[in-house]
């Protein structure tokens, strides 16, 4: 037998030997141990879709004040750009009926006024004397970012829908493992993730809808993954720092992710109404006359 051969063969003879610590001085190391949450609940996937429509089915106006706070994100170059927070108020009446006020920092003028319906929309920017109308769904991009913006992914953010009838969902539980910086721990958080998906017309593939993260302590949601009708990831929700508002508990930070924008709004929420009654002049943009109008594809 040549000198390698012989050399290969005796290493897989003293492998099992190596392994079980015979020729290996062994050491023992102490590593993190994740602290466990002091509830973790588990429902069946009928109860956690049940209790999400009927939160939602409950729900018929929200109006709330948040300050806002937007970045720009440019990945490729490693920068973000903030911009100053301003004060916001947001109004929304089921099923798609949506109006956002900007205040001007400091001055509490009026720095926008947007309106939707669900089908078309209308933004007036008084600094330029300018209104901007389209449709919600974007037909054909433009270079401009602030162009391609629609108001539907804000209505979506604010509020996790509940199913629809032809809605098929999957619920998997999963545990992931969370650093408290300040406390210098690590935490487990047990989590149920809700799959929504559509099948596709005369086929047998499967589009994500939304992909639906609640935490097993309080069973709320704490993400949110909204996809366009291509698959693609359109918008993600972070939520966090549930507070009670009133008789209901509502997220007191919503953090808005568009990855194929790349920019992101961070609302952080003062108050919470639910179910004021809404009027449909509070869903109207009033715009001087002579205000330039730029229509939208």
């Amino acid at each position: 037998m040549k000198p390698v051969r012989r050399l290969a063969a005796l290493s897989a003879m003293l492998l099992p030997f190596t392994l079980s610590g015979c020729f290996i001085l062994r050491t023992t190391r102490r590593l993190p141990v994740p602290k466990a949450p002091s509830v973790v609940q588990t429902v069946k996937p009928a109860d956690l879709v049940a209790q999400l429509n009927q939160r939602w089915g409950a729900l018929n106006t929200l109006t709330a004040t948040v300050e806002i706070q937007a970045s720009v994100l440019k990945s490729k170059e490693g920068v973000a750009k903030d911009y100053t927070t301003f004060r916001g108020h947001i109004l929304i009446r089921k099923p798609e009926s949506l109006r956002v006020l900007g205040q001007v920092p400091v001055l509490g003028t009026k720095m926008f006024d947007m309106a939707s319906d669900g089908k078309t929309f209308t933004l007036y920017i008084p600094s330029r004397n300018k209104v901007v109308k389209g449709p919600n769904t974007l037909k054909k991009k433009s270079a401009s970012q602030v162009e391609n913006m629609r108001p539907g992914f804000f209505l979506d953010a604010m509020i996790v829908r509940g199913l629809e009838p032809d809605d098929l969902y999957a619920v998997t539980a999963d545990v992931s493992t969370e650093e408290d910086a300040q406390r210098k721990h690590f935490y487990t958080v047990p989590e149920y993730i809700l799959s929504v998906m559509r099948r596709k017309p005369g086929s047998s593939e499967l589009t994500p809808v939304r992909v639906v993260t609640f935490h097993r302590d309080n069973l709320l949601p704490y993400q949110q993954d909204l996809y366009d009708n291509e698959g693609n990831l359109e918008t993600q929700v972070f939520y966090a720092d549930y507070t009670d508002f009133g008789t209901s508990q509502y997220p007191s930070k919503v953090t808005i992710r568009r990855p194929m924008e790349e920019y992101q709004i961070v609302l952080t929420v003062e108050k919470i109404v639910e179910n004021m009654t809404l009027t449909d002049d509070q869903f109207l943009v009033k715009v001087p006359e002579g205000t330039q109008v730029q229509q939208l594809e």
